[in-house]
């Protein structure tokens, strides 16, 4: 049986921990590697397997090892050019990325094979597919929002899964998801535009991740909810990513879809 190597960066946070969890028990996987930050790889300890605070070190000891990384937008896209510059495929979860750090991420994907999506969960990539059936059926009458709701140590807001379902609803209306997007509302606002994408953020407690779409209509409503219930749901989309990622070729940003 083939197997891929893979290298896990902040093998010590809670995605990253799950991660290599369930790398060490998938018989398609060999973890060659974990990574964490400038002096905080002690106690990083798994057999055959190459554990460092430095990735520029790393790297050429697991020559093509695929690289999983759920970190943050800054240390993604510092991984990203490391990556390129050592022939590494990677597979991006991280969320927060801006317009300009996506570019810089399809710049390096030129280089080498790399994936980013802001939610690795297969029910959300299957909704982003049959989401502009939906709003195309419906029609403009329907007035569109969104409310999603995530644990308390979230950082950026709304989330990325938010914006890239949001941008969804966007393009199957023929809109530009920035000339069409309120995230928030206090008051004394006036009437709802008809050309007006609305994105609530909730968060609280241990919640992993919720996102509804609202669906207003003349004399009635639709709700699509899709319900995270473990981190294990995204660990496992990462996998599969990066085992699909490690038989591609440079030249796009690829993303679920391109699974599917």
């Amino acid at each position: 049986m083939a197997t891929t190597d893979i290298v896990i960066l902040g093998a010590k946070g809670r995605m990253g921990n799950m991660l290599v969890n369930m790398a060490l028990g998938d018989d398609e996987l060999n973890l060659v590697g974990v990574c964490e930050r400038k002096g905080n790889a002690g106690g990083l300890s798994y057999d055959g397997c190459q554990a460092s605070d430095c990735l520029e070190d790393l790297l050429p000891q697991v020559p093509g090892a695929v690289i999983v990384d759920f970190t943050a937008p800054e240390s993604s896209l510092a991984m990203a050019e490391k990556a390129a510059a050592f022939g590494n495929p990677a597979v991006i979860g991280t969320t927060g990325l801006d317009k300009d750090q996506q570019a810089k991420l399809a710049e390096f994907a030129k280089k080498v094979p790399l994936f980013w999506a802001p939610n690795m969960s297969v029910g959300i990539n299957v909704l982003l597919k049959i989401l502009p059936s939906l709003v195309q059926a419906l029609g403009p009458a329907y007035d569109m929002e969104i409310v999603e709701t995530h644990h308390r140590m979230k950082k950026d807001s709304p989330s990325g899964t938010a914006l890239k379902l949001a941008q969804c609803l966007a393009e199957a209306r023929g809109w530009e998801y920035d000339d069409v997007k309120k995230h928030c509302r206090d008051g004394i606002i006036g009437e709802r535009p008809r050309n007006e994408i609305g994105v609530q953020t909730l968060r609280g407690g241990d919640v992993v991740g919720e996102h509804t779409m609202y669906f207003f209509g003349p004399g009635e409503r639709i709700e699509v909810t899709h319900r995270a219930h473990s981190r294990e749901t995204f660990a496992a989309g990462a996998l599969r990513a990066a085992k699909w990622l490690s038989a591609q070729r440079p030249g796009k940003l690829y993303n679920m879809a391109d699974i599917f």
